[in-house]
């Protein structure tokens, strides 16, 4: 039997229903109260805060080898942003020049270390099979899997990959251990102990989508190793992108997606895709994606480039999410004086960026954010402040990356106004499917 249970701004009894629900294995619609699920109205126009998908979570890849994966299980954890009753992945071939092959897949709340919760391992399938070729060049989407998915509890992705991909779509920054198994399809073993590799590393998987019970928007960070969090604690969640998270609640709350690439460089030449060459994935084919914070610039400056070029890169793609119907966020490059990031003339042309972003940048974009100013040494504004260094000039300590967070100003992005607090909810609850 179905069981209905109604709640009143009720959101933290919600979410340990979902919980609960999560471990039992069950099915979970959850609903706002007055809505008729995804069609909306009767005459099928859909309802402003009906159900939708959004990505949940997201990572930005770049061509690596394939690292003696073929033949074996790929189990990689990630923690999803949003809250929703059914999910898909997105799985990458996007740098590969032959077919890459998936036998089996699965997801599962993950457990400790490569472990998984008992019990709530589910097979993903794509067009109604348990495999799935993807071609060179390609990103796939699976089919919806009925599983509750909870905001901040860990997922665990696993892929069997029979065959030794050519080139693989690895996101190396990880800042999150996940696994790697000995020979044979485990996808749905709970017991980590098949799992003896541990990796710093996520491979094929790009992304999760929810069905969350109200439409949500989500906020997509792109950068370079500063979005990627290189300075914080693996297994930590110390990145900006997570402690911005924690700041966005109510009505405000958005997934705060990762597209931060290290040593990446907004003019390209850098490692990875340039921002302009990855926007269709990192932004405009991505469910619920309404704002973009841009930070990037300092692997351009090291790189010999000058504050023109910086300037009119910015401009260009400010220009580009603003034609395609979003908001866009620019933010002042952070303070180096380390190696080539700071040299006199990187520091010059740092300072000519920044004063450029302070003064025209509002004029080309939704908003400023200054990220230099929020870390800074007082004293020595070239320089990172001492407590928000992690070590080597460049990049920044945990507690740079809560700085940089609570530089965001959470009033000007988009929010999420279906989530704002007060509203009701109903929560349906009936066995796996």
């Amino acid at each position: 039997m179905d069981a209905l249970h109604r709640f009143r701004g009720g959101r933290g009894l919600v979410a340990g229903l979902v919980a609960a629900a999560a471990v039992l294995g069950l099915a979970v619609a959850l609903l706002p109260l007055g809505s008729t699920g995804a069609s909306g109205a009767e005459d099928g126009t859909p309802a402003p805060c009906g159900p939708a998908w959004v990505a949940a979570w997201r990572t930005s890849p770049q061509a690596g080898q394939g690292s003696d994966l073929g033949g074996r299980t790929l189990r990689m954890l990630v923690r999803p942003q949003a809250t929703g009753s059914e999910l898909r992945i997105r799985v990458s071939n996007r740098f590969g020049t032959q077919p890459l092959q998936i036998e089996a897949a699965s997801a599962a709340v993950a457990g400790s270390g490569a472990a998984l919760v008992p019990g709530t391992a589910r097979p993903v399938l794509f067009a109604g099979a348990p495999a799935v070729v993807v071609p060179p060049g390609q990103e796939l989407a699976s089919d919806p899997l009925a599983f509750v998915a909870q905001r901040g509890t860990p997922l665990a992705i696993s892929l069997f990959l029979p065959q030794e991909p050519d080139r693989v779509a690895v996101h190396p920054v990880a800042l999150q251990t996940s696994y790697v198994s000995g020979p044979g399809d485990v996808v749905d073993t709970a017991d980590p102990q098949p799992f003896g590799r541990a990796v710093s590393s996520w491979s094929v998987l790009t992304g999760v989508d929810v069905l969350a019970p109200r439409a949500e928007n989500a906020v997509v960070l792109v950068g370079d190793s500063i979005t990627d969090g290189v300075g914080s604690d693996p297994d930590r969640d110390d990145r900006w992108s997570d402690a911005l998270a924690g700041r966005l609640t109510g009505g405000r709350t958005m997934p705060v997606l990762n597209a931060g690439i290290s040593a990446n460089q907004l003019l390209g030449g850098g490692t990875g895709e340039a921002p302009a060459a990855r926007y269709g994935a990192d932004v405009a084919t991505v469910p619920g994606a309404a704002d973009v914070v841009l930070h990037i610039g300092t692997n351009d400056l090291a790189a010999g480039r000058d504050a023109g070029e910086i300037v009119a890169g910015l401009v260009d793609y400010a220009d580009r999410v603003r034609a395609d119907g979003r908001r866009v966020f620019l933010t002042t490059i952070t303070p180096s004086a380390t190696g080539a990031h700071g040299t006199p003339f990187a520091a010059v042309q740092r300072e000519a960026v920044n004063r450029w972003i302070r003064t025209e940048g509002p004029a080309h974009a939704d908003g400023v954010f200054d990220f230099a100013a929020a870390v800074a040494d007082p004293t020595d504004p070239a320089r990172l402040a001492p407590a928000f260094d992690s070590g080597d000039g460049l990049h920044l300590s945990a507690a740079g990356y809560r700085a940089l967070a609570a530089a965001v100003d959470p009033s000007r992005l988009t929010g999420s106004p279906c989530l704002a607090e007060g509203d009701a909810a109903k929560v349906l609850v009936s066995a796996p499917r």
